[in-house]
């Protein structure tokens, strides 16, 4: 008998979640509707501080939001780490602004705060930190430049669900606003989905107008008002990122779970750092004392003494059976912003050591410890 492909990844999906969505396409309101408006209520109380939360078909869409509602345009300029996905920088260049690409933290993959330091122009508006694998940016240095230099802060917090900085959740720090994902690999799902939160009720309305298409009512508002239901203004040239009952009804039933979801995962890193404990591997690293790592992944990098290479151990692993992924192919290799931006290996060099020797491994609420005994041993085999 064959044993079992163990997947890199696969949402934790219960009854819950089914009789939710159940209820939701029964109700009628399968599009943005009550159950939208209840999951945003949920995160903002769930957040705390007062931020308001609005949701979206995905952190993409959060992102390109939150740029376009603090007025990034054409000349300016977003600062972000190469290590992180095309989708982090992209949203810049929808709006015609461009994307200034930096090298990351050698420890903990982060956005290095002395590299956003020396990459600052006249043209730059908004910092961009991506809280990798779950775990948070030195945030307090990251405000602090953007308080000197009076720039925004926008974080991209797709890893980072339920992350703590200094005991303050990501999503409640001084930053303008904070993107996170719903993806189906994330910390919790929608399928697709994401959420962004501010404190600033102007950011908050501009970012609910654009998602549906610059209408100064949404859907919803206009077929519960007591006002005629047909009338509405559009106030800008909007777009259509709003998130549907069907994936809200999910994400209510998902975010109750997340408790017991951040418990599994922290269960799952620390049997990790002790069962690969003494291989050629440099393991991730944790949060500081007190707080909180997400651990959306979990990316060893094979250390110098490590045989065979990285992608000789991606191949030994699926052929027992054990997907993995790598997070992430740098910008700075990337086509098109490698020729855009003359960017080279030789100017990120700890974002493209780590690139070339870095392994996500499986991490997802669902795996058994049997799950990853096998993965461990497996490490163990090849690296041994």
């Amino acid at each position: 008998m064959s044993t079992p492909f163990l997947p890199f990844a696969l949402p934790d999906i219960g009854d819950e979640e089914i009789a939710a969505v159940t209820e939701a396409l029964r109700s009628g309101w399968v599009t943005t509707g009550p159950k939208t408006k209840q999951f945003e209520q949920d995160f903002s109380a769930y957040l705390g501080g007062g931020v308001e939360s609005i949701a979206v078909n995905s952190a993409t869409a959060g992102l390109h939001l939150a740029l376009e509602a603090l007025g990034v345009g054409p000349g300016d300029e977003v600062i972000a780490p190469s290590l992180t996905f095309t989708a982090t920088v992209e949203v810049a260049r929808y709006l015609g602004a461009d994307a200034v690409v930096v090298d990351v933290d050698p420890v903990t993959l982060n956005i290095d705060p002395a590299k956003i330091r020396a990459a600052i122009t006249p043209r730059t508006k908004v910092l961009m930190p991506v809280h990798y694998g779950g775990l948070a940016c030195r945030m307090d240095e990251i405000l602090a430049i953007a308080k000197e230099h009076g720039l925004k802060v926008v974080e991209d917090a797709a890893h980072a669900l339920p992350t703590t900085w200094k005991g303050t959740p990501i999503g409640r720090l001084a930053s303008d606003i904070t993107v996170f994902s719903f993806y189906a690999n994330k910390t919790m799902t929608t399928g697709e989905g994401g959420m962004a939160v501010t404190r600033d009720p102007e950011l908050a309305r501009r970012m609910r107008v654009m998602r549906l298409h610059g209408m100064s009512r949404d859907a919803f508002d206009r077929f519960v008002s007591k006002t005629p239901a047909w009338y509405y203004e559009i106030v800008a040239p909007g777009f259509k990122y709003n998130l549907t009952d069907i994936a809200s009804a999910m994400g209510i039933e998902q975010l109750r779970k997340l408790p017991r979801f951040l418990a599994r995962r922290q269960q799952l890193a620390a049997r990790y750092h002790e069962g690969l404990a003494g291989l050629p591997l440099i393991l991730p690293a944790d949060a500081p004392p007190g707080d909180v790592h997400a651990w959306h992944l979990f990316v060893i990098r094979l250390g110098e003494a490590a045989k065979p290479g990285r992608d000789a151990v991606i191949e030994a692993l699926s052929r027992r059976g054990i997907g993995t992924s790598v997070h992430y192919v740098p910008l700075h290799r990337q086509p098109y912003w490698r020729d855009r931006y003359g960017l080279t290996p030789e100017m990120f060099p700890v974002a493209d050591a780590a690139y070339r020797s870095m392994i996500s491994i499986p991490l997802f609420t669902k795996m058994s410890d049997a799950d990853q005994d096998r993965v461990i041993t497996a490490l163990h085999e090849v690296l041994g």
